[in-house]
């Protein structure tokens, strides 16, 4: 058993452990959430795209620089809404949904069907992720959803094969799939855990969430 990690490090941890190659943070400034995706997207061997709406401060870019991750990340600045649809079969994506215009974005992601996660932050209030459901995705794809995590704010999404998604066991979500039985509806989580573990032949690592219920 492992501590709760903070989201920054959960999100790293999630896209270096699915091994993400293209990872897209939608984003209004470089931030700590920024780091951590350039350092998942240096340990796969893929990259950073950060969607700015403003052109990227000076210090800010000498953190990322100090950090080694240069060459990690791609800054675009311009309108999300523009910017985003260039890019095709997403591993990862990140939609800070501060702005009333996360809906429209959320939906412009091009997910990678054999296997992706969306995390929508920042749901405050009566704000609403994706819930589960994903455009442009055939029967075979599976759409899973679940709402904080960890913390406040966070949902993330797993799209991707049953089997693959089945294997993680994701405690209270929403899906685009009812509830197997009533006894599992009925259930109320009231605290988790996180398992860490580590292929050892493809030295990927994969996070559990292990909740309590009452």
């Amino acid at each position: 058993m492992t501590k709760e990690p903070g989201s920054n490090e959960f999100i790293s941890a999630l896209a270096a452990g699915m091994k993400a190659k293209l990872i897209v943070e939608v984003a209004y400034g470089v931030s700590p959430s920024t780091v951590a995706l350039a350092a998942a997207a240096r340990q796969t061997g893929g990259r950073l795209v950060c969607i700015l709406p403003e052109p990227v401060p000076a210090e800010s870019k000498k953190v990322i620089k100090d950090s080694g991750l240069k060459d990690i990340v791609d800054f675009k600045t311009g309108d999300p809404s523009k910017l985003l649809p260039n890019y095709e079969k997403i591993d990862f994506s990140l939609v800070d949904c501060k702005n009333d215009e996360y809906t429209g974005l959320l939906k412009l992601i091009d997910v990678n069907p054999r296997r992706s996660v969306v995390v929508a932050n920042n749901l405050v209030g009566e704000k609403k992720g994706l819930g589960g459901h994903v455009r442009c995705l055939n029967d075979e794809v599976v759409v899973r959803s679940m709402k904080h995590p960890i913390g406040k704010g966070m949902e993330v999404t797993m799209i991707g094969k049953s089997n693959d998604i089945e294997k993680r066991d994701w405690g209270s979500r929403e899906s685009s799939s009812p509830p197997k039985t009533r006894e599992n509806a009925m259930k109320k989580t009231i605290s988790s855990n996180w398992i860490v573990k580590v292929d050892e032949k493809s030295g990927e690592e994969h996070i559990y969430r292990v909740p309590n219920f009452i």
